[in-house]
């Protein structure tokens, strides 16, 4: 042989163990991952199913009234913008901002030192027209004048009466005092200030026992509304005060489709102040009954609201499945459920966020945000 065909020789010979330990090793790492998979799933099927703890409560069945909510503007029963009708220099004040005055209290008194003057004058002339009228009777008594000049004496008389009642009532007007029982507003009235006629010098607001909220709501709404019935009203201090429905407008809006609805309020002193807006809830159709979940069971997604519904499968272990829902309004701690579920399901509240389709869960115990139809396990 060759030196040729030798080299030839050992090339192939060298190939052919070169493919068989390449083989040999593969086949070596085939057994042992096969191996290792087997450990693994053994290990896996040792290992105890995932479980996850939530409080679960029941969904109750609930007298549910629909309500709507409108922004409401509380009034004063009387409210006016105190202005002078006469001219001229303020001679007293006295308003006090945030005071609360009795009907009758001087509140601005302008100077009459004129006025007064000319009172006395026009008396005196109406007390001589008085005594020459009386004279005038007596000589007509006794046939020494005429009818006419009685008729003249009586009616200077009356003229000079009338001129006096004139003038008392002009300084009447020079002092302006409350009307009825209010409260001041802020002023800007000083003695010696001059006042044109029609000046404004503060607000009265009325303090009574009552006082009126007013506040639009849909025509919809509004046609069904009745007179004496009640609505709540919610101050932006958190009180809830209860007021009656007084009058309905007769008028929609054309503009906004909405009607304005007023309704009286126990007030006073401690009650919401004339123009403070305050939140009004009022009843809308009849009432029912609904489905009431806690709010930590509503689930909120982009594909809509959903709950976890959590049922026994056929080994008997709670497992939980996704539910679509229709959400309400809120009710405090519990939510109003329109669609999708039926009262007495259980549910997971408490610890709802960490679920997934089919995962076992565990009851734990019942905290306060689950209180509704709570059934701990």
């Amino acid at each position: 042989m060759s030196s040729k065909s030798f080299s030839t020789l050992r090339r192939g010979v060298a190939g052919f163990v070169l493919v068989g330990i390449v083989l040999g090793t593969g086949g070596l790492l085939a057994g042992w991952k096969q191996g290792a998979n087997r450990d693994a799933a053994a290990a896996a099927a040792s290992q105890p199913e995932p479980v996850e703890r939530v409080t679960l409560a029941s969904a109750a069945a609930q007298e549910h009234h629909a309500t709507t909510t409108a922004i409401g503007t509380v009034l004063a029963l009387r409210s006016i913008t105190l202005k002078n009708e006469v001219a001229g220099s303020v001679a007293r004040v006295s308003l006090k901002s945030g005071e609360v005055v009795e009907p009758g209290t001087v509140l601005v008194a302008l100077d009459a030192s004129v006025e007064l003057a000319e009172l006395r004058a026009l008396e005196a002339q109406a007390r001589l027209a008085e005594t020459m009228a009386q004279r005038r009777e007596e000589l007509l008594k006794a046939g020494a004048t005429t009818q006419d000049e009685v008729d003249q004496t009586r009616a200077q008389r009356d003229v000079a009466h009338a001129q006096s009642a004139r003038l008392r009532a002009v300084i009447a007007k020079k002092t302006l005092r409350a009307p009825f029982r209010a409260r001041v507003g802020l002023s800007d009235v000083h003695p010696g200030q001059y006042l044109n006629v029609g000046a404004e010098l503060t607000t009265l607001q009325g303090v009574a026992e009552e006082v009126h909220v007013d506040f639009s709501v849909a025509q919809s709404v509004a046609a069904g509304i009745e007179l004496g019935s009640s609505v709540e009203v919610r101050t932006s201090q958190g009180k809830t005060l209860t007021a009656k429905v007084v009058a309905v407008d007769s008028r929609v809006d054309p503009t906004t489709r909405s009607a304005l609805v007023r309704a009286r309020l126990q007030g006073g002193e401690h009650g919401p102040a004339p123009g403070a807006s305050v939140r009004v809830v009022l009843s809308v159709g009849a009432s029912g009954t609904a489905v009431v979940v806690p709010v930590s069971a509503l689930r909120k997604g982009p594909d809509g609201d959903h709950v976890w519904v959590v049922s026994p499968d056929a080994a008997g272990a709670l497992r939980a499945h996704e539910r679509k829902v229709e959400s309400g309004p809120a009710l405090g701690e519990t939510v109003i459920v329109l669609a999708g579920l039926t009262a007495g399901e259980q549910l997971a509240a408490s610890g709802s966020f960490k679920l997934r389709e089919g995962v076992k869960v565990q009851a734990a115990e019942p905290t306060a945000a689950s209180s509704v139809g709570s059934a701990g396990k």
